[in-house]
């Protein structure tokens, strides 16, 4: 019998039947009727999740596509930009802009810090924009975004947020917050296969764009083929068709709900994680709802950890990246999870460990992290 596979990554994540039906229906073409229905609805469910009056773009490309594609729009070479970095992604961000021949402020943390807005307010002078990551899930940690935008426009920069894998599950208020741009991808807490890239776009960010050059990423063309319901390059039709879908989910119980979800998974995690003895890398605190990351016993390589779950118990878990390689492994939980979700990765790192010579108590994350949800489930 083939083996059931379990994906418990920060990204891609478990994608909803009713999704995978939407994605499996027969092609449409792009420029007719029916598909121009559908875009034009699932463009405004965006602008419902970004929670923004501003057009939300769309492009078939990863995440990575849209990030790049923010500073191709808004930095032309020589402009000076800061990176807030604090691991993999912010890193990510700096390589982008180094590419584009922007003179680069890295603001860098250790992996695993929490950025500070008055670190952003200090050195964020004469910046064009601020590149910022909301859950950096190299690490577990999701920044006060709402307080680095405060900082960042303070000084007269542009607020550019990565929101790939925070987008939907972690509050996030575009426009009330004042963000200029958020970025983000259809894989994470969009509950959709990877290959949609998203970007928002404020007034002020609209009113700076650069003279670098663009043409596939090019913001411009893209809003005005936007607006004619009339994709300016083939878009990724069948994928168009399960975001749809996945935000309608989303929207029916509404964001506050699933904010609400998030925080109880990710508590019911933590608590199972604490209950095997094991110490947690990412914040052990309500924010990091996102993924949890958890340092690997004395003794123990998570990259064996990893490769145990996968290879045995068919359960996929993130490794660490970086300078965390070899050291933590990580847990997603956005998305399409509940807490059944949590209990099957905890007994898999329970017996996972075991096998590799931990002193593990069996059943005892189970246990805990059931607990933990239930005395979560008034969170609001």
């Amino acid at each position: 019998m083939v083996s059931k596979r379990y994906l418990f990554t920060p990204g891609p994540t478990p994608v909803p039947p009713e999704v995978l039906a939407a994605i499996s229906q027969p092609i449409i073409h792009h420029r007719g009727a029916d598909f121009r229905a559908l875009y034009e609805r699932c463009l405004q469910r965006l602008r419902e999740v970004f929670r923004t009056e501003s057009e939300v773009l769309m492009f078939a490309a990863s995440g990575t596509g849209a990030m790049e594609s923010a500073v191709a729009n808004l930095c032309a070479p020589g402009e000076r930009v800061l990176v807030v970095s604090a691991g993999y992604f912010g890193e990510r961000w700096a390589a982008i802009a180094r590419a584009y021949g922007c003179d680069v402020d890295e603001l860098r943390y250790e992996w695993g810090a929490m950025p500070a807005a008055e670190d952003v307010a200090e050195r964020g002078r004469g910046a064009k924009a601020v590149l910022l990551t909301q859950s950096e899930t190299s690490t577990g940690v999701v920044a006060d975004v709402q307080a680095l935008t405060a900082a960042a426009r303070h000084v007269g920069a542009l607020a550019v947020v990565d929101a790939v894998s925070s987008l939907g599950a972690v509050p996030l208020e575009t426009d009330a917050w004042g963000v200029d741009v958020v970025i983000s991808g259809s894989q994470k807490a969009l509950m959709t296969p990877p290959g949609l890239a998203l970007v928002s776009v404020s007034d002020a960010a609209w009113a700076q764009l650069s003279s670098s050059p663009r043409f596939y990423f090019d913001w411009e063309r893209t809003r005005t083929a936007q607006a004619r319901l009339d994709a300016a390059f083939t878009p990724a039709v069948s994928l168009v068709a399960g975001l749809d879908v996945a935000l309608g989910l989303l929207l029916h119980d509404g964001l506050e709900s699933a904010f609400a979800h998030h925080v109880r998974l990710g508590r019911a995690c933590r608590a199972g994680v604490k209950a095997m003895g094991l110490e947690l890398f990412s914040p052990d605190d309500d924010r990091s709802s996102v993924v949890t990351a958890i340092h690997a016993p004395d003794g123990v390589d998570a990259n064996e950890v990893v490769a145990l779950l996968r290879d045995r118990h068919g359960i996929t878990v993130a490794p660490g990246q970086g300078p965390l390689k070899g050291k933590v492994f990580r847990i997603g939980h956005i998305g399409w999870f509940d807490v059944f979700d949590i209990t099957t990765a905890l007994a898999g790192v329970e017996l996972a460990l075991v096998e590799l010579g931990g002193d593990v108590e069996r059943g005892v994350a189970v246990t805990r992290a059931l607990e933990a949800f239930e005395e979560a489930q008034t969170v609001r």
